[in-house]
């Protein structure tokens, strides 16, 4: 009998940090990651990796092949992270149909265990501080991609009361090295560092570290209870108090902070600034919405448990300002950034 571990969204800034996680451990079990036709591989020695699209189950049946008496531990990683207002067409066939195609195939493969990668978007902005919901209500959430993380997220709870042993994780926001090409908070700490950030804004957010995230999701994974959700967080920061922490260690100036409403003014300045860029923009209505939203999020019930322990932000940031320094060639020693 084999242990094997899939993950979906290995390209990912999460998703290759769970199998990075994973492939640390050298412990027997056969690793597993899915990407999209003709994406990059992560250079993670030890993962073999299927080509494949959450929306087209038949392409996901290969990675799932396995031995009558081996145990399935399935990561659902894959997803699209999105600032935008609205539910486009492709933001609900991934971030939803595309979870309800992996949780038939882990109910048709009889897997040992399944965790869907949700996110704090998908809790209710809550006054005090906002622990695990029991149930999931999208419309009545802000923005499309909070929408969509709640609507699958209901279906992970569906699939747990007919007998899937699955289990919803919560990440905040990421931050992190390794392969963070598309995260946000990777941007608007790149974009500082190269001193293409004009200003920040007033506001902040619950940040973890993607190596303590990706490893919430292996805890998940192996002593998650059934229909249970988690939520992976660690500590809030103004968006002006992570910048300072970057100025620290790679210097630059301090920016000016707009305040919310002249924020929410600026945002077509802002879009248009980042298009002449060529950049995604990093400021939009959602975007200032959640900033401006509490995120005094509880990390009890992982810690307690599962044993989730996040490290200090300060260590973070630095490692992130130390990835993003290095050139690509210094970067391949992915084992360097791990645990």
């Amino acid at each position: 009998m084999g242990r094997i571990y899939i993950v979906t969204g290995a390209g990912g800034h999460l998703g290759s940090a769970v199998l990075g996680q994973l492939a640390l451990r050298a412990d027997g079990a056969e690793l597993r990651g899915l990407l999209l036709r003709g994406e990059p591989r992560p250079d993670l020695p030890g993962v073999r990796f299927y080509e494949g699209d959450v929306r087209e189950p038949d392409t996901l049946e290969p990675m799932f092949k396995c031995a009558a008496d081996d145990e399935l531990y399935v990561i659902h990683a894959a997803g699209i992270v999105s600032i935008a207002d609205s539910v486009t067409p492709v933001l609900h066939e991934v971030n939803v149909n595309g979870t309800r195609n992996v949780i038939k195939l882990c109910s048709a493969h009889g897997v040992r265990s399944m965790v869907y990668v949700s996110s704090v978007h998908a809790l209710p902005d809550v006054p005090g501080v906002i622990c695990e919901a029991d149930s999931f209500a999208p419309d009545s959430l802000v923005g499309g991609y909070a929408r969509t993380k709640a609507e699958a997220s209901q279906l992970a709870l569906n699939a747990a009361a007919e007998g899937l042993n699955v289990m919803v994780v919560h990440p905040s926001g990421i931050l992190g090295p390794m392969y963070g090409e598309g995260n946000h908070m990777v941007q608007l700490v790149r974009d500082y560092m190269r001193g293409a950030l004009p200003a920040c804004v007033r506001g902040g957010y619950d940040i973890v570290d993607v190596r303590d995230a990706a490893l919430g999701c292996i805890l998940a994974a192996e002593r998650g209870r059934r229909g249970r959700c988690y939520i992976l967080s660690n500590q809030r920061i103004t968006i002006a108090g992570l910048l300072e922490q970057v100025r620290a260690y790679a210097g630059g100036r301090r920016l000016p902070v707009l305040p919310l409403g002249v924020a929410r003014a600026a945002v077509p300045i802002m879009g248009l600034y980042a298009k002449l860029r060529g950049q995604r923009p990093l400021f939009t209505r959602y975007s200032l919405y959640a900033v401006a939203s509490n995120s005094n999020f509880s990390h009890e019930r992982a810690s307690v448990e599962l044993g989730y322990a996040p490290r200090p932000i300060s260590d973070t940031v630095r490692d992130t300002v130390d990835w993003l320094r290095r050139d690509a060639a210094a970067r391949v020693d992915w084992s360097r950034w791990l645990p």
